[in-house]
């Protein structure tokens, strides 16, 4: 039985290198290709892959929470992180997440296979430099729970600060989000207040900060 896979990355010329890649591989085929996280998050829940492979960083709901949604509610779909950055924040968040391997984008192309394979038998796969990382954060804390800022805010309200920060307006987050404009206001003033920020640019840049959001978006 052949491995199912969704490629989630908004950079076309990336999802095209890798479907290229994984096609030449008995046993693995590409399913879908998503744009963003949301469609991520939906293309996971229709056709209910082995595996996302799934980029951290891209616009209306970023790979974190992404991650968050498809392991919490399709179980049997593992996701495989792909970054261009290994820092600390970025690979604990994304295991945190559910996450079951962590590439970094310039891996050599042996490498996706090999994560592939691994996390398709149950198991974690983490490119050599992030399990060192990894090795080293939890011998400092043996599974940390999530910094203070993301851990008291909820997902819906994770989901807000990157769209209110992506320039969205609290009529188009409704929209998104399939909820009322009053809502969203409350979703804004809730984190406001949770997080001490009185304007849109703190709140961006702890997004930025807190990896909700990029600036290169």
């Amino acid at each position: 039985m052949n491995i199912r896979i969704i490629l989630a990355d908004d950079h076309t010329i990336l999802r095209n290198g890798i479907r290229s890649l994984l096609e030449k591989e008995e046993g693995i085929e590409v399913v879908g290709e998503a744009e963003d996280g949301r469609e991520a998050v939906e293309m996971a829940r229709k056709l209910q892959p082995d595996i996302v492979l799934m980029d951290i960083s891209m616009p209306h709901l970023n790979g974190v929470e992404a991650a968050r949604h498809i392991t919490s509610t399709i179980p049997t779909c593992k996701v495989i992180a792909l970054s261009m950055y290994s820092g600390k924040k970025f690979v604990m968040e994304m295991l945190r997440a559910g996450a079951s391997g962590f590439l970094v984008k310039d891996c050599i192309q042996e490498e996706f296979i090999t994560a592939i394979r691994t996390v398709a038998e149950k198991k974690v796969y983490l490119s050599p430099s992030i399990a060192d990382i990894v090795a080293t954060e939890s011998i400092r804390q043996a599974v940390p729970s999530a910094t203070a800022g993301s851990a008291i805010l909820t997902p819906r309200e994770r989901e807000t600060i990157q769209l209110i920060t992506e320039g969205w307006t609290s009529k188009q987050i409704a929209a998104k989000l399939r909820v009322s404009v009053k809502t969203v206001d409350t979703y804004r003033q809730n984190v406001m207040e949770k997080l001490g920020i009185h304007s849109i640019a703190e709140l961006t840049k702890y997004a930025v900060r807190e990896g909700l959001t990029s600036l290169d978006e």
